[in-house]
């Protein structure tokens, strides 16, 4: 019986540990291999043969995990490029000294370029019994052809219960103030859209649609006048129509080739007191804590996360299953529910699913019902949280043991 490695690259979320527990439970209880090792930092630590062996995990520890946020495998931003031959041949001499047979990789965009690209190499030099499967997880909910992404509803859900708090919160007094909340969203605003969850969204600024500053202060001045209140939504991503990004100070890199981004509301709060429109704003930047917030995660993005995860595992048995990513696909007809399937990584990899314009409201007024229609049942119900101490109880990153 062989072995395979789960590993986890790129942004994590709140539930990207809940697919490692879907996976060490589904051999668990149908044995395919006989070790399930877990990569520390993905395909950098793989690389220098840095394991954690998680096949006997206790039910404990494997509910626990589920509920950890962040990359409990640790994670990486190593990009996997093509004609780094040296890479694949160490990488591949890797999985041959440990008898792995199958590489379950957990990430976003480039996780899935990583993916296509392993099996790519492998059918092209006739390399057999190595295969490579992709599970999707990003809360930028950017990844095609899925449904949806897992930790995009947690997130959603975070995001959303802060615009309701923070718009209570700026109401308790009489004097005029713009709130603005800025959330991630490099190139896709599904983030920002689910602030309008919270039904108090006034001007909402998406990566989709070109800024338009003047459109924007108009928006901003009429609602000051009508409630001597404003609240914003900003997209990091949010840009001119040259491109440029409305974010202070200049972008930087991640590693991978994309900017990395923050600023976009102080950048809004610039405009608004030079202009004179309102006198006073407070900015929240949400950062990292929209990723991992997990005592509050949404109970179908949990499940979703921990089911993909055996899913994933049940498709391993097929000998031929490689090159794929598991995908959540919406059933049409009744309430809300979902099925997995998989689809090539490669028609995943290198793509970017936008926020649909049709769902945007003109004149910056936040989101269609189709909008809200799509999600609403993704942020329902949060699972009972196992505590310590009065805080949420959390497995120790296994890169730190």
């Amino acid at each position: 019986m062989s072995n395979c490695i789960v590993a986890q690259s790129g942004g994590p979320t709140s539930v990207i540990n809940a697919t490692i527990a879907g996976i060490v439970r589904a051999n668990q209880m149908n044995p395919i291999y006989e070790h399930v090792y877990g990569g520390l930092n993905g395909i950098e630590g793989i690389l220098q043969e840095r394991f954690v062996d998680l096949t006997d995990m206790s039910d404990e520890e494997n509910r626990i995990l589920r509920q950890t946020p962040s990359s409990a495998l640790g994670s990486c931003r190593y990009k996997l490029k093509r004609d780094n031959v040296a890479d694949f041949e160490k990488l591949f001499s890797i999985m041959e000294k440990y008898d792995v047979e199958t590489l379950f990789y957990t990430g976003g965009n480039d996780s899935m370029d990583t993916v296509a690209a392993l099996s790519e190499y492998a059918k092209a030099h006739q390399i057999s019994g190595r295969r490579f499967v992709g599970c999707p997880k990003t809360v930028d909910n950017d990844l095609m052809i899925t449904d949806h992404c897992p930790g995009f509803p947690s997130a959603a859900k975070f995001i959303a219960t802060t615009a309701l708090q923070t718009w209570l919160d700026v109401n308790v007094y009489t004097r005029q103030e713009v709130f603005i909340l800025e959330t991630m969203g490099r190139d896709a605003g599904w983030l920002a859209a689910s602030a309008c969850l919270s039904g108090h969204v006034d001007v909402l600024i998406l990566p989709e649609q070109a800024f338009d500053k003047e459109l924007f202060l108009k928006r901003v001045a009429a609602c000051v006048r009508e409630t001597n209140k404003c609240y914003v939504v900003v997209s990091e991503g949010a840009h001119y129509g040259d491109g440029t990004y409305i974010a202070a100070g200049e972008a930087t890199n991640d590693g991978f080739g994309h900017a990395k981004l923050g600023g976009a509301a102080k950048a809004l709060e610039a405009m608004i007191l030079d202009s004179g429109v309102a006198n006073r704003c407070k900015v929240q930047d949400l950062s990292s804590a929209q990723r991992c917030h997990a005592s509050e995660q949404s109970l179908v993005d949990v499940t979703e996360s921990y089911e993909l995860g055996m899913a994933a595992h049940m498709r391993s048995m097929d000998k031929e299953f490689t090159g794929k990513m598991i995908g959540i696909r919406r059933r049409e007809e009744g309430p809300y529910d979902v099925e997995f399937f998989a689809v090539d990584a490669d028609q995943v990899a290198n793509y970017v699913k936008h926020f649909p314009e049709e769902w945007i409201l003109p004149e910056l007024k936040g989101i269609t019902e189709e909008g809200y229609n799509y999600l609403r049942p993704l942020i329902q119900g949060t699972p009972e949280i196992i505590m310590k101490d009065g805080l949420p109880a959390y497995v120790t990153p296994y890169y730190m043991r």
